[in-house]
Parts: structure tokens; sequence; C-alpha cells
């Protein structure tokens, strides 16, 4: 996993969880309280509500992404960049400060009037956007999305995700977003659900990873609570998202989300990096999922991703035959069995769990439907 420099601050494994938070100069913004158009009002909120409560970045948006409204022009936004630019001059705190769009010529004025960063809801559907990016060395967001100027982040299954944000490459300093939230009409709570189950898997393309989870439908909809009420789903997915390999958690709530995100730090996989002529790197990796993705970054064989990770099965009410047929199937499969008084544990590949059901002879009923029930779970 390699470490982003944004501007001095560095983003990625060896570093605390970083927090952006939000600022807008666009009138719709659904957000009321993060809204300014006048730039001193605007410098107050981030010196106190952002910087003040722990903000490493300030994300500054320039127009609304909601997909329900008419998409500014880069022109329109430009007109925009000027409040934007001042809010930087009368800021007094420390921060980094990221500029969110999605068209070239916008970030390449923010770049140059003391932005540091680019948060390109996108995803560099503006092929010209990570040539921008590094001349000016800095840091870019990409968040996945089509192709298509006017449909930010409107990509749906996990699998899209991951493809969409191949688009248009990378830069040495991109973060990728797998978009969570509502961008399409076709996106539904699953889709989103079933993207921060599988959020380990964008570590695959060894890239530091931003979320934007805040207060989010998917979460709300588990507690069933209102947007006001829904800061405590925030925080426990803020933890968990940080523990499953987020770098950059973007949120309205800046302090509350501080203190999530570090714990989850705290108390995320420690694995070993030793830097070297061979450096030695131990990956995250808890799914043959997540394996393949790795796989796929350094050009091998998908099918070792099968045979990446262990399994392990308690197994309760095994008859003295079963165990016995189970015990000699399971090292041809490449799978053990470990049994005692108790009950017994089987420890396997996905791969080698597979081949289990194959070579067990004389099964009993129940012990085919156990096994079939360890193969399903393994798939």
């Amino acid at each position: 996993m390699r470490t982003v420099d944004a501007a001095g601050l560095e983003i990625g494994d060896d570093h605390p969880p970083r927090i952006m938070g939000v600022l807008n100069v666009s009138k719709e913004s659904p957000y009321k309280p993060s809204v300014f158009n006048d730039p001193s009002e605007a410098a107050e909120y981030v010196d106190r509500e952002l910087i003040d409560e722990g903000a490493d970045i300030v994300d500054v948006g320039l127009e609304s992404a909601n997909k329900r409204l008419d998409v500014l022009s880069a022109e329109d936004e430009l007109d925009r960049l000027d409040t934007a630019l001042s809010v930087l001059d009368s800021v007094s705190g420390d921060a980094v400060f990221s500029i969110e769009t999605r068209y070239h010529e916008v970030a390449e004025a923010a770049l140059d009037g003391g932005f540091d960063m680019v948060n390109d809801i996108c995803g560099f559907a503006d092929p010209e956007m990570p040539r921008v990016c590094e001349e000016f060395d800095a840091a870019v967001a990409k968040m996945a999305s089509p192709p298509d100027l006017t449909r930010p982040g409107a990509i749906e299954e996990v699998d899209d995700i991951y493809d969409a944000l191949e688009l248009n490459g990378f830069t040495d300093k991109t973060i990728v977003d797998p978009a969570f939230g509502g961008w399409s009409e076709a996106k539904t709570l699953e889709h989103d659900r079933e993207t921060f189950d599988r959020l380990r898997e964008f570590r695959g393309y060894g890239h530091p990873i931003l979320v934007s989870i805040n207060r989010k439908n998917f979460l709300r909809d588990v507690a069933g609570r209102p947007t006001e009420e829904a800061l405590p789903v925030s925080l426990a997915a803020t933890s968990m998202a940080v523990e499953r390999g987020a770098h950059v958690v973007r949120t309205h709530d800046v302090k509350e989300t501080r203190d999530a995100a570090l714990i989850g730090h705290e108390f995320k996989r420690r694995r070993v990096r030793e830097p070297g002529d061979v450096s030695v790197e131990e990956l995250d990796v808890t799914t043959p999922g997540e394996a393949a993705r790795h796989l796929d970054r350094v050009g091998a064989n998908r099918e070792v991703a099968a045979e990446s990770v262990t399994r392990v099965f308690e197994l309760e009410g095994l008859g003295a035959d079963d165990r016995e047929a189970l015990a000699a199937a399971a090292g041809d499969a490449g799978a053990v069995l470990a049994g005692g008084d108790t009950g017994a544990l089987l420890v396997g590949t996905p791969a080698a769990l597979a081949r289990l059901s194959a070579l067990v002879t004389d099964a009993s009923d129940a012990l085919e439907s156990a096994l079939e029930t360890v193969e399903r779970a393994t798939r």
C-alpha cells in the first residue's frame, strides 16, 4: 500500500486515519450548516467547526452533486471559485484544502490559486484531470463513476465500481473512493451494504481509500433513524471502515468522526511491513475476493485466490464413523480436522474445503449436509 503525500499530510497504512471536513459554497447543497457564500463567515466556520474539531482536510464544494439538480458547467463553477479562494485567504487554522469538482479547468485554477488537492467526483471522466493533478504534484481523490461528467457516482454493482475506478488510470497520488450513496436511481441500499462489506477489496489497487458514509441511507435504514438522529450509526460504521482499510473519512461531524476513526485504527489488524532490498508486506486479505484483487494488481493468476485464505469451522455432533471418514479425507483434500472430546474444528482454504466433499466416503446424511453448508460458506 503506497503512502500519498497531500501537501505534507501523509495518507496511508502507516499513518492515522485522516478526517475530511466539508465546506460548501453552493446554495443548493442539502446540508445547510456547511453552506456559506460570505468568505469571512465561511472561514470562521472552517476554523471553529472543522479544523479546531480535528479536520485534517477541508473539502470545498462549488456545486451540489445531487442527481436531481442541474449540473453546473466548468464556467459556472469557476464563477464560484473566487469565493472559495477568498476563504483560503481568511482561514487561520492549518489544514489541507481540497477542491471538489469534475472539471480539469476548475482543478487547475484552484490548485494555482492555493488549493492543495482535488476531490474528483467524476473519477477522471474528464481525461485531462490526471494530467493537471500530476503537473501540480497534487493528491487527488477519485470517486468511482461512469465516463460521463453529468453522472458522478452512478455505478451500482461492486464489481462495476471496482472497474470504474480504473477509468483513465491513476496518478501516483490517487486516493480511491468507492462512491457510497444514492448517486443513481438504480442504486439500492443493498448495493451500498455490499460495497461496505467488501471494502477491503479496494485495497487491491494499492492506493489509499476514502469513504464518505456520514449519515448515509444504507446505515440509517439498519437502525431506522432519520438523518438528524443518525450520528451513532455513522460513528459505528466509521470505526468498521477504518478497521477494514479506509484511510480518509469525509464527514460533516468532524469531532465525533475523528474519535470513532481513531478507535477503528487502534484495534485494526497489525500487519508486517518491513522495507529493505526485498521488502515484505503482509496484506490485509480475509476472503478469496480480496486475494483476487491483489493477484490482479501483480498480474498473477486469479485461480490462486481460493488457496490464499484459511477458514475454520466447528462441527458438533459428529459420530465416530463420520469423524474417521472426514479425518481421512481431510488430509487428501489439503484440509485439517482437529478433534477433541467436545467437538472438532475443520480447517482449510476454500479450495481445499471444496475438494473435501468429493473425497469423503460413506458419509451420513448429517455429515453430507454439514459439508454442503461449509462449501456454500466458502464460495
